[in-house]
């Protein structure tokens, strides 16, 4: 078999396909990451704010840009569990940050962190649109990997299928919300 017709060239278009998306949802998180510290000493100037909410969040930073963010990184399937379930928690973090916030007059009515607050809405539209992309790659490479008679090349040259991001509480999303339209 000539190896045009294996899908070797395939396999390496696609290959480095998918680390390039990888390495725009890298870029989005670090983005994120950076407006962390903004956001953190901002919030700091309210008096009265909960110190708990912002520790969470400083810990659950570090704790994201701990993980060694590398290419490699998506051809291990329980490190990028990881490196996923630390960005699940930040974003968590985050989410009750800004929740909490609403009590404070003060942080609503402060530009600083009005701006802030828009970048980082932003940075997270663009983490998901990076997410996406990523996730297409991955698919493109694994339908690829997966295939005859391109899986006999998979094969030979050790191209295994690559991980891709998951919904960390699929069980409870799976399931239909209770709604209770009773008064009360």
């Amino acid at each position: 078999m000539p190896l045009s017709g294996c899908g070797y060239n395939d396999f390496q278009r696609l290959d480095e396909a998918t680390k390039a998306s990888w390495s725009e949802v890298l870029n989005q998180y670090q983005r994120r990451a950076d407006l962390i510290p903004n956001i953190v000493a901002t919030v700091k100037g309210e008096a009265n704010f909960e110190q708990e909410t912002l520790t969470k969040v400083i810990e659950a930073r570090s704790k994201a840009t701990s993980i060694q963010a590398t290419p490699e990184l998506i051809n291990d399937p329980e490190a990028f569990n990881k490196f996923q379930q630390a960005q699940g928690e930040l974003s968590g973090a985050l989410s009750r940050l800004l929740v909490v916030t609403e009590n404070y007059p003060n942080l609503k009515a402060n530009q600083g962190f009005q701006d802030l607050r828009i970048q980082l809405e932003g940075t997270e539209n663009r983490i998901t649109v990076a997410r996406n992309r990523y996730i297409e790659s991955v698919q493109s490479y694994n339908v690829l990997a997966r295939s005859f008679p391109t899986n006999l090349t998979a094969m030979v040259f050790s191209y295994k299928p690559k991980a891709s991001f998951t919904v960390q509480n699929e069980a409870q999303i799976s399931a239909p919300p209770t709604v209770d339209f009773g008064n009360k």
